[in-house]
């Protein structure tokens, strides 16, 4: 799948992030939350930059994952605006400086945005395998919404779930946004809907 979404043309990025757009725009996603985790696009992930510039042009505060200096495979969350200094970390990926002041703990999140490797109609998901955002969301899956970010061809017809592995209350792509109650996805059971 990674290879898949690599393979991608930039005219494919493009319009896959427009449409992106478009799912999380017409989605009560954009409208009912202040302060939203995001990520910037790697490895052929769909790219949220658009919807990020909607986020500002709405004043609403962006954050973006550093990973933890000390716990391992765990995040802090940096304000992101257009000044923000950036960095690559230890797999290349833009992150904001240690040095920025504004950080928000993970419980403070309204929306947390993040990128999958796939996904399936049960709600699960396959993520680059470091657990980050499990570990540093295993304690508050209530109180924020998190949702997985692909290509809309990155929908496989089953994943296999760890006790783990963190449920989202949703998935967004280029063509629609799947929610799922948090009743059944602590069952692990129900589709995305």
């Amino acid at each position: 799948m990674r290879q898949k979404r690599r393979a991608l043309s930039a005219y494919q990025q493009k319009n896959a992030a427009k449409g992106l757009v478009q799912s999380l725009k017409t989605s009560d996603l954009f409208k009912r939350y202040k302060h939203v985790a995001i990520y910037l696009a790697n490895d052929g992930e769909i790219n949220p930059s658009l919807f990020i510039e909607q986020l500002w042009k709405s004043k609403k505060v962006c954050y973006l994952p550093v990973i933890h200096p000390v716990k391992k495979n765990h995040l802090w969350f940096y304000q992101y605006d257009t000044k923000t200094q950036l960095r690559p970390n230890r797999f290349g990926i833009l992150e904001p400086s240690l040095k920025n002041k504004n950080r928000i703990p993970p419980w403070a999140l309204g929306l947390v945005l993040f990128p999958l490797v796939a996904f399936d109609n049960k709600g699960g998901r396959l993520g680059m395998g470091g657990g980050f955002y499990d570990r540093t969301f295993e304690f508050t899956q209530s109180r924020t919404k998190l949702y997985g970010l692909a290509h809309h061809f990155q929908e496989v017809d089953k994943l296999p779930t760890e006790p783990w592995d963190i449920p989202l209350h949703g998935i967004a792509t280029d063509k629609k946004v799947f929610k799922r109650s948090l009743d059944a996805a602590k069952l692990n059971q129900g589709s995305c809907r």
